[in-house]
């Protein structure tokens, strides 16, 4: 913080005590601060179009599942690039409300795998129903990945 303090302030001299060397520079430093943020907002944008072409589904699902991961998951990548690992959060709704009713402990399940989830292809797995609000039961309830965040093969 203490530094960018004294480089502003170092700027804001030299911009005053030589205007005609200073300035060129700033436009310089400038344009070129402009084009970092502008790729870093392009890829940013790249990213979450690929994650938008993802497709998760969770079900509670104990007749397919182990009992204690009763929730089958679904990940199916629809994106032009093979996916190289994924993180989420589970939510669960009651059907009639947009209330969550998990109580998310900061643990976020994720894919990651040796092999690149291929343009195309599904993984299937089952996961732990993640701790809930007293009073619901996961039988009557809707489950939905949140936030994703993943990476992808360039």
């Amino acid at each position: 913080m203490v530094i960018g303090v004294l480089l502003a302030i170092t700027w804001l001299v030299l911009l005053v005590r030589y205007p005609a060397r200073a300035l060129p520079v700033s436009a310089v430093a400038l344009l070129g601060l402009g084009l970092v943020a502008a790729w870093v907002l392009w890829q940013e944008h790249r990213g979450e179009q690929r994650l938008a072409h993802l497709e998760l589904r969770l079900e509670y699902a104990p007749g397919h599942c182990p009992s204690h991961r009763p929730l089958h998951l679904v990940l199916t990548n629809g994106s032009d690039r093979p996916l190289q690992s994924l993180r989420w959060q589970i939510a669960a709704y009651r059907p009639d409300s947009d209330l969550n009713l998990a109580q998310n402990r900061g643990e976020t399940p994720r894919y990651h795998a040796a092999d690149h989830l291929q343009p195309g292809a599904s993984w299937e797995d089952c996961l732990p129903v993640p701790p809930l609000r007293p009073g619901y039961r996961p039988e009557s309830l809707d489950f939905q990945a949140q936030r994703l965040r993943g990476q992808f093969a360039d």
